[in-house]
């Protein structure tokens, strides 16, 4: 016998195969070089919690890999040129007409190259579902307090994909050439143009000169498959691995706490799960560009400077600043011989700006309002922070009624109303509609607190009507879950920012007394009238109240009825309790 083959227990490594496989070798190889097995063992056994809402930022990951994938095939097709060729395509009807050769290469893409067309609307379709998803999913991390510390900075890298993802939209479907994305262009050019001072220097720029230029759709090109999508795969990057870094935040349950995590390992559990989402999302994709059309650029023929298409639209995500646009009252004003064109500067450059603005400072001015500086793992129901969901719920109502104005045309022409009282009723409710909305949402979240606090202390209603010796009525209460009621107190007491002394003990005015007169006044704001959870001794006090009426109904069990059935008419027997 070969001892020379033979392993044994003395080393204080594990002895290696005699002959390792190719793949073996291989990633030994590399690990011996780049270190890879210590690097990764940590990450790939790292805990995701599980639950549907978190799904929302992987519909924007997958969406921007089938951006990806089809913007790649698209790529190698379209040629990013304005000079003018004559159609000699398949599409008989503009066969023969002049028009750009990005205008060409995109019906050649449509109807010439096998499977042009399902890519085409795939990627249309792809770039509507990523700046959605986006949006949905700032929503859910907004209402449930997941940009508090420490991921404030993920809060702005999402903002800033939001941004991103909107100017890569523009400048995709601007590619083209059509008559409707040639409108979108001319609007863009006078958008610049109505900046004070800097506004057709900017133009000019932009355009090589006079609109329409010859240099517009090469530029265009250049930053949607390069510089954009480059930016936008390093702010993906950064925000993965501040969200590995930090640790993906879960709903409280039995369990969790703000130091652990609750849910399936990265390796197979949870990779398998994302693998099989990228597959439902690229398949609904798929159905929804071969089933669904979208951009038919060959009904709006190519791009001329004299036409305007009727009915023009901007895709969804550019609507609200359209309506703003529609519904601003024609305010100009002259200065030293320069007309300066407020209707249009103050809701295409002003206003946008400001709402991202806000959208951005919104985790830090709640930082500043409240004084919290620990760190949050836990998310919080909407309903627990009432001022903050209501002010989300505002801004939601404003951009409503904004992208509705965008469309005020259509909505005279379908509901046969006047255009001009449409505008004129814009033009109010977007003042007053989100203050409505705030208004009811907050009273409504406060109104829930108060719910859950009466079923924390006095159960849920089962449906079961008892009926007393003495002729009354009462619905019969159960306690709920220990689960339940660990979710619904598995918040903090709201503490209200008080104002220290304004003056210390040598009489001397303390610095920044206006900001903190300011801060404890919007601290009261925020807090008023917010329910607190109970405390101990008003749940101890609950439960031995809930067991001193549990036995004096023990006599009833198994005859619960609605009410109507204690006629000694009808059997009750089988009746079941409504489950909570």
């Amino acid at each position: 016998m070969d001892t020379s083959k033979v392993a044994t227990s003395n080393s204080s490594t594990a002895a290696p195969a005699a002959k390792p496989g190719k793949v073996g070798a291989v990633a030994n190889w590399a690990d011996e070089r780049l270190g890879l097995a210590t690097a990764m063992k940590k990450n790939l056994r790292k805990v995701f919690p599980d639950h549907w809402s978190f799904m929302l930022g992987e519909i924007a990951l997958w969406s921007f890999v089938v951006l990806l994938l089809t913007g790649v095939f698209l790529t190698l097709w379209f040629t990013p040129s304005m000079g003018e060729i004559t159609y000699q395509g398949s599409y008989d009807e503009l066969r023969g007409v002049h028009m750009s050769e990005a205008m060409a290469s995109t019906m050649n893409i449509s109807f010439d190259v096998r499977g042009g067309l399902l890519m085409r609307q795939m990627h249309h379709w792809a770039a509507m579902l990523f700046i959605a998803s986006m949006m949905i999913h700032l929503l859910r991390v907004y209402f449930t307090g997941a940009h508090r510390k420490p991921r404030e900075l993920n809060w702005v890298i999402g903002c800033l994909l939001l941004l991103l993802g909107t100017l890569e939209g523009f400048t995709g479907y601007s590619l083209p050439d059509d008559l409707l994305s040639g409108t979108g262009v001319r609007a863009a050019d006078g958008f610049m143009k109505s900046i004070p001072v800097v506004g057709t220097y900017l133009s000019f720029f932009l355009f090589g000169g006079e609109f329409p230029g010859e240099s517009i759709i090469p530029r265009l090109f250049t930053a949607h498959v390069l510089l954009i999508p480059g930016l936008l795969l390093a702010l993906i990057a950064a925000h993965m691995l501040l969200l590995v870094y930090h640790k993906h935040t879960q709903w409280a349950g039995p369990g969790r706490t703000e130091e652990n995590v609750v849910g399936f390992p990265m390796l197979p559990v949870y990779a398998a799960k994302a693998g099989g989402f990228f597959f439902i999302v690229f398949g609904v994709t798929a159905l929804m560009g071969a089933l669904i059309s979208i951009n038919p650029v060959w009904k709006y023929g190519p791009y001329d400077p004299t036409k305007v298409t009727a009915g023009s639209q901007p895709d969804w995500y550019m609507g609200w600043p359209d309506g703003a646009l529609r519904i601003m009252p024609g305010w100009e004003s002259a200065f030293m011989g320069v007309t300066l064109s407020w209707n249009v500067f103050l809701p295409i450059i002003v206003l946008p700006g400001l709402m991202f603005t806000i959208l951005l400072l919104l985790p830090f001015i709640e930082a500043w309002i409240t004084g919290d500086k620990r760190d949050h793992h836990l998310l919080q129901r909407p309903r627990n922070a009432p001022t903050r969901t209501a002010t989300m719920v505002a801004l939601m109502t404003f951009y409503g009624l904004m992208w509705a104005a965008g469309g005020n045309d259509i909505i005279a022409i379908l509901l046969d109303l006047s255009i001009n009282q449409i505008t004129y009723f814009m033009r109010v409710a977007v003042f007053v509609g989100p203050v409505i909305a705030f208004m009811i949402t907050r009273r409504w979240c406060i109104s829930l607190q108060r719910h859950d606090n009466e079923t924390l202390l006095h159960g849920y209603e089962t449906g079961i009507i008892m009926r007393s010796p003495e002729g009354g009525y009462t619905e019969r209460h159960l306690p709920i879950s220990e689960s339940s009621a660990y979710t619904m107190t598995a918040r903090d007491r709201d503490e209200v920012y008080e104002l220290e002394s304004e003056r210390d003990a040598n009489g001397v005015a303390a610095p920044g007394g206006r900001l903190n007169k300011l801060r404890a006044k919007l601290s009261r704001l925020m807090y008023a009238d917010n329910v607190q959870k109970p405390t101990r001794e008003e749940l101890e006090a609950a439960h031995h109240h809930a067991e001193h009426e549990h036995a004096l109904q023990a006599p009833m069990e198994g005859h619960s009825a609605d009410g109507h059935q204690f006629d000694g008419h009808h059997s009750v027997e089988d009746e079941t309790l409504r489950s909570h």
